[in-house]
């Protein structure tokens, strides 16, 4: 078959995947999913109250045309950002695709669709509740790192300038929960090996990929669970490399709501009384 046709099947492949499966693999999470996931990143990672890990990270695609520099990333080259926010088990939970690689993971987070509906209390994410073996309500919060804003709804490290033990302590917890989406991340890149180089189509095209590839991740993590050939070689390769991440990162336009920060400290106390 020529090129073209391949092309072709390979698109309307991928869309119907996405079309049919996302609702059983990837689907609008209920206060229910919202609560499992939060035991599991009690019980697997040591952090309450936790219904994701977020992060973004660069899929590279081909210049588009016509689209000067929009595409052009930090890494030097061009690309379509897939945010993604996954549960303890490293499963995508939800994940938006398409944005331009110029766009930081803040500025890609503030315009998500993730941040219009969580902002406004539309994603069905449960009532504060009880830190475990304390009466201190707190809000049901994802964990980022510290290119995402700090919010009630969000948490995010401390930056260095401002660091002392208690607050170095909650770093290195959040940190480690955190780690659920980088090596979702991990897994998918290692498994589909298009995310390796260019995703020669175009954007449109390129989103409907990624999104595939996310569907088909889940699935697989379904079935495999921790046997998966890749996840074992990523978690061996993160666990070398956690030792020595840092937490220097400055703040950088970071108005962060005082309700945040109050909550953000009832973790940290949280934590050096529950190590």
């Amino acid at each position: 078959m020529g090129a073209c046709t391949v092309a072709k099947i390979v698109h309307e492949t991928c869309l119907v995947i996405w079309e049919e499966l996302v609702n059983e693999f990837i689907p609008v999470p209920t206060k229910e999913h919202w609560e499992k996931v939060s035991v599991g990143y009690n019980d697997k990672w040591g952090f309450p109250n936790c219904i994701g890990s977020i992060d973004g990270k660069h899929c590279q695609i081909k210049c588009p045309k016509n689209s000067g520099s929009s595409h052009f990333n930090y890494l030097k080259y061009f690309s379509l950002v897939l945010q993604g926010v996954a549960d303890a088990d490293k499963k995508f939970i939800i994940i938006d695709v398409g944005a331009r690689g110029k766009q930081s993971d803040g500025g890609t987070f503030a315009s998500s669709k993730l941040c219009n509906l969580i902002s406004n209390n539309n994603l069905n994410v449960p009532p504060e509740k009880h830190l475990p073996g304390t009466n201190i309500k707190v809000p049901y919060v994802l964990i980022g790192d510290e290119a995402y804003p700090l919010k009630p709804y969000l948490m995010r490290p401390f930056p260095s300038r401002v660091l002392n033990p208690a607050r170095e302590y909650f770093n290195e917890r959040l940190s480690r929960a955190r780690k659920c989406i980088e090596c979702t991340f991990g897994i998918l890149r290692a498994k589909w090996r298009l995310l390796g180089k260019d995703i020669e189509v175009s954007p449109k095209k390129a989103v409907v990929i990624i999104k595939c590839m996310c569907l088909l991740h889940n699935i697989i993590r379904e079935k495999d669970g921790n046997s998966d050939v890749d996840y074992c070689n990523v978690m061996i390769d993160q666990r070398n490399n956690w030792e020595n991440e840092g937490m220097d990162h400055p703040v950088r336009g970071a108005n962060s709501l005082q309700r945040a920060k109050e909550i953000r400290n009832v973790f940290v106390d949280y934590f050096l009384n529950n190590p």
